[in-house]
């Protein structure tokens, strides 16, 4: 005669499909604790004391648990809100001039793109290298006796040669030396009109020179004044 396997039940007496005991809810727990309580001797109420612990220890971890989902769900909501009010709040800067930290430029078939940075210090030299895609240097721009706050120079799109340099995106090295011949560096930034908005990802970027700038890049907004060249008499 072969061993009949003893058929699981739970705390109701009830068949349990095999399997399904591997994990114990909130709700077993409690029923195990009532039918605890019902077999306890009277006479010896401090024999459960280890598993009144129990409880108190799976009580807390429970309560921790939904905290932890609810700050998950809080922090969740409030990145989806405030990500919401930027992208809506970049359509607004259509039309505007802003500035943003930025290393770079973009050279279209004719345009002449203005490298913008700002010096902490007087500079007796500033000296701008373009590099093309490639890292390599296409141009050098120097300016001297710079004086402190925010400048511009202005590149006409031709490399060392004089020669007009293809379409595309370059990335600024800027350096500086000051009046007692020390090194350092001005932070360089962007400056255009908004032309428009893409969103990427759920997150918005401005199109400014032919540029696409995160929001997070802005450190100024301005109202945007078109510059009008004298001709000449």
């Amino acid at each position: 005669m072969g061993i009949i396997s003893p058929i699981a039940t739970d705390t109701n007496g009830n068949p349990v499909a095999p399997g399904s005991q591997n994990t114990l809810g909130k709700d077993d727990f409690l029923k195990l604790l009532i039918t605890k309580l019902t077999h306890q001797d009277p006479l010896k109420p401090m024999e459960d004391e280890a598993f009144v612990a129990q409880l108190a220890q799976f009580s807390s971890l429970e309560q921790l648990q939904n905290v932890n989902d609810s700050l998950s769900n809080s922090l969740e909501w409030d990145y989806l809100q405030m990500q919401t009010i930027n992208n809506t709040m970049a359509t607004g800067l259509i039309g505007r001039e802003v500035n943003a930290s930025y290393n770079g430029v973009y050279l279209d078939a004719d345009n002449q793109p203005t490298i913008a940075f700002n010096s902490p210090k007087y500079a007796q030299r500033v000296n701008v290298q373009i590099l093309d895609i490639n890292g390599l240097v296409v141009r050098t721009l120097t300016d001297k006796e710079v004086p402190p706050g925010s400048n511009k120079m202005k590149w006409d799109g031709l490399d060392q040669n004089g020669q007009r340099v293809g379409e595309g995106y370059y990335t600024i090295n800027i350096s500086a030396v000051d009046a007692a011949g020390d090194l350092f560096t001005p932070l360089t930034f962007l400056q255009g009109k908004v032309d428009g908005i893409v969103y990427r990802e759920c997150a918005a970027y401005l199109q400014v020179g032919g540029m696409e700038i995160p929001l997070s890049a802005i450190n100024a907004i301005n109202e945007y004044v078109e510059e009008i060249e004298e001709e000449e008499v």
